[in-house]
């Protein structure tokens, strides 16, 4: 097995984070490595493309912004749970597989630790955040496995 020094705990701000987080933090305990936090906010003319937000532009942009804001309030709380400071803490605007793999690469990550859920079928592995990061990843990831 890898030292690992840096690990990037890449998580959503849901309660199915926890089981990510506990694995994460073993990890970390058994290595003495640094825990870093990151969740990706998807940005309102992702989630909208091809859709005219006209009108409605400034109450999605609200939206977006009170996410990140959430988002970064869930990460803080967890971060100082464990310890870590606020410099490890990043809510990143993007598409999430791609924030992951970005991120951990800009941090010179040893490990990503992030969940999935235990869904059946190809189609659906296929199209998920794990897959993305899986494939291009800069370094180990592992998996945690969230029942539904």
């Amino acid at each position: 097995m890898s030292s690992y020094n840096k690990i990037l705990v890449a998580i959503d701000v849901t309660e199915d984070a926890d089981a990510v987080v506990a694995t994460a933090q073993a990890i970390a305990q058994k290595n003495g490595s640094e825990l870093h936090f990151l969740t990706a906010v998807t940005p309102v003319n992702y989630a909208y493309s091809g859709y005219d937000a006209g009108v409605a532009f400034t109450a999605l942009a609200n939206f977006e912004s009170e996410a990140h804001a959430a988002a970064l309030a869930n990460l803080q709380a967890r971060a100082k749970q464990l310890g870590a400071p606020e410099d490890r803490v990043a809510v990143v605007l993007g598409k999430p597989a791609n924030v992951v793999k970005e991120h951990a690469s800009a941090m010179n990550t040893d490990l990503i630790v992030m969940g999935s859920h235990c869904r059946k079928g190809l189609g659906l592995l296929l199209g998920s955040t794990a897959n993305g990061v899986l494939h291009g990843a800069p370094c180990d990831v592992l998996i945690v496995r969230i029942e539904d």
